[in-house]
């Protein structure tokens, strides 16, 4: 996969995937990568955008994406949204807001190509953080902490 930008976060480093017009994905990187200038506009908007949102967790996102996705998936990208920053709500809460369950709402949180942007990290487990990225171990909810521990600054 071309990436038309790596940048550093605070966490690692993400890869950026774009058009000439809009976000296409946001992959958590290892922080071994090279960093790849912005190779477009488009691409140098969008890490200016992160970047702010890093400075600054009352950041509001400003970009054009494209969501490639399930009717079902879109509709928990969707919900996710609409979750304030600084707050959470659980797997079943959100199931529950679109007529779903918890586990296709985890499974869609997992398939979000622009995470950070459409916050999944918002969405925990109503015992614990839950996952993030499809994924248990601690590096990646090491991210997912940093990023709700951000926004609750």
């Amino acid at each position: 996969m071309t990436f038309q930008a790596i940048i550093a976060a605070p966490f690692g480093k993400l890869a950026i995937r774009c058009s000439d017009e809009d976000l296409l994905g946001v992959e958590f990187v290892s922080s071994h990568m090279k960093a790849l200038a912005p190779a477009s506009p488009m691409a140098q908007e969008i890490c200016d955008q992160l970047s702010a949102y890093f400075a600054d967790a009352s950041f509001e996102f400003d970009l054009p994406f494209t969501l490639d996705g399930t009717h079902h998936q879109c509709l928990v990208w969707q919900a996710m949204l609409d979750i304030p920053r600084g707050e959470t709500v659980t797997y079943g809460e959100l199931a529950k807001r679109i007529g779903s369950s918890a586990r296709a709402v985890g499974q869609a949180c997992g398939n979000n190509s622009i995470p950070i942007i459409i916050p999944c990290h918002r969405v925990v487990g109503k015992n614990g953080l839950g996952g993030f990225m499809h994924r248990g171990d601690e590096d990646a909810l090491n991210i997912k902490r940093w990023l709700l521990a951000h926004e609750r600054r």
